[in-house]
């Protein structure tokens, strides 16, 4: 297992009594990719931040190779930020805005050409060197503005929201184009995004945020597959979210009847939240069914339907590759490894609401 490059420790950030980060614990490891994800307002930034040297947490710290990074500026850290508004300079060609960062460390002439060439041809823009940057189109100056960071050899990449200004076709190439030089490269990546598909097709680790608070940290797989909370659970992709009764371990009461599962650990007739992914329930035959519903709606999204159906007071998001008739009766069948468990938060047991 990689070493903890980064470590934040209990930081919390507050502005003029409104806490941007609170407490936050989190650990990134060398060489790894991981993607701060959450909606807006919710801390991801301010943290990358905090990092990068920009912005000093109100309490806590930060700390690199053990190293306590308090007293040192952003100019001195090891790493190196690419923003969303890449920031280039217009008055320089794409050579000299890549070198640019070189030629103040008084890097001699002949490394800086070795280095800016390889930059060049590691973003795929060699030949690009003596275009003007207004010349590019958005994707274009995004690589320049990734290759302006790396040629300084940062042992860390901040990358804030940077595809956010792209197309959709252009911004699902540059994902995989990131991930390619990740790899290639060995380097951390911290990067922030509010786009689930982004950090489940990227990362190694996502940290989902909330509030200034990690909700949850894990694999895309991890956060996906087995969500700690509702929230979670709603914001990586669309879920059916359900009360439940935990009666025994591998059996849950909801929707007026018991299922099968796969869960265990938790307390005779607990109170538990169910979560069934769409894609996890099936439409089959009413005679081999758990259950009846009615079909509200049926929208085709390209690769699937999504058909929602009515039962017992629930509509069920369903996606399938088979098209059904609204107004229609169907049966529903739910799976034991689609069925997913989770405690259900204090203030729900208590009837209070968030």
């Amino acid at each position: 297992m990689s070493k903890h490059l980064i470590e934040l420790i209990n930081v919390s950030k507050d502005y003029e009594g409104d806490a941007a980060l609170q407490n936050v614990d989190l650990y990134i490891r060398d060489g790894e990719f991981l993607t701060l994800l959450g909606p807006s307002g919710c801390g991801k930034t301010t943290m990358l931040r905090i990092i990068a040297g920009f912005v000093l947490p109100t309490s806590g710290k930060v700390l690199m190779d053990g190293e306590d990074l308090s007293g040192v500026p952003p100019y001195k850290r090891r790493v190196n930020t690419v923003f969303q508004k890449y920031a280039l300079f217009p008055h320089l060609n794409v050579f000299d805005n890549i070198a640019f960062g070189l030629k103040i460390k008084q890097v001699p002439k002949s490394e800086i050409e070795r280095r800016v060439n390889s930059m060049l041809e590691m973003v795929n823009l060699k030949g690009y060197d003596k275009r003007w940057v207004d010349q590019l189109s958005g994707g274009q100056q995004q690589r320049v503005a990734i290759a302006r960071a790396l040629v300084n050899e940062p042992e860390v990449l901040l990358l804030d929201e940077p595809l956010g200004a792209l197309d959709l076709q252009l911004r699902k190439e540059m994902q995989v184009e990131l991930k390619r030089m990740q790899q290639s490269l060995g380097i951390t990546f911290v990067y922030v995004t509010h786009d689930q598909e982004e950090a489940l097709t990227m990362s190694d680790t996502i940290a989902v945020m909330r509030g200034g608070v990690i909700q949850q940290i894990g694999t895309p797989q991890d956060i996906y597959n087995e969500p700690k909370n509702a929230f979670v659970a709603d914001f990586i992709g669309e879920s059916n979210i359900l009360p439940g009764i935990m009666k025994d371990d591998f059996k849950v009461e909801f929707n007026g009847r018991e299922y099968e599962c796969v869960d265990k650990g938790f307390g005779k007739n607990e109170p538990v939240e169910v979560v069934v992914r769409p894609e996890d329930v099936d439409i089959v035959d009413p005679y081999n069914a758990h259950f009846e519903g009615e079909v509200k709606s049926i929208l085709f999204m390209g690769v699937h339907y999504e058909i929602r159906v009515e039962s017992g007071g629930f509509v069920w998001t369903i996606h399938s590759t088979d098209p059904v008739m609204p107004g229609g009766k169907v049966g529903i069948q739910i799976l034991p490894d689609a069925i997913h468990i989770m405690k259900k938060p204090p203030e729900d047991v208590s009837g209070e609401s968030e």
